[in-house]
């Protein structure tokens, strides 16, 4: 099993190996530890986030969206083209090619659980199918809340240097 997560105090990308029996996460950039929570796993099963805490999970096909998105392109430009030059079977076989493919790749990937709070994905963990799919108002109000905590922040203060000192 493993995680990937962005650390909490610098933010950049992680991925770590994991087992019931973690007590933490530990940055490789910062060398931040994050203590997991002490009910995080329940009959070694994932209960809640090891990275934020947060017990709002989901499970989600593990499929790169570049890959998905590049797949998508390929089939259009390759069906514009070959419509272009009046090749209808080439064309709708680009369709179709895609497609298939699409959906073998559907069938070969796996599963990946997801935190709604913070976007860590855990791959590799055997209770992906009791688990509930994505949902658009649990996202939303994580999302809402985000919302609020950057609007509340104060604003940053603006660096001045010798060019913005009006009293020379």
């Amino acid at each position: 099993m493993n995680v990937t997560f962005a650390c909490s105090h610098c933010g950049k990308p992680n991925r770590l190996a994991i087992s019931p029996e973690s007590t933490n996460l530990i940055c490789d950039h910062c060398g931040a530890s994050t203590p997991a929570p002490a009910d995080a796993w329940s009959d070694a099963k994932l209960q809640r986030c090891l990275a934020c805490h947060c017990d709002d999970l989901f499970v989600r096909k593990d499929f790169p969206q570049r890959l998905g998105i590049a797949l998508v392109v390929i089939g259009f430009v390759g069906f514009l083209v070959s419509h272009y030059y009046y090749e209808k079977v080439l064309a709708f076989g680009f369709l179709f090619g895609t497609a298939a493919i699409d959906v073998l790749l559907y069938l070969v990937m796996g599963e990946a659980v997801v935190c709604y709070r913070c976007d860590a994905h855990y791959r590799g963990l055997d209770d992906s199918e009791s688990r509930a799919g994505f949902d658009l108002e649990t996202h939303e109000r994580y999302r809402q809340i985000e919302a609020r905590k950057k609007q509340n922040q104060p604003a940053r203060p603006v660096a001045s240097g010798p060019a913005d000192d009006l009293t020379a």
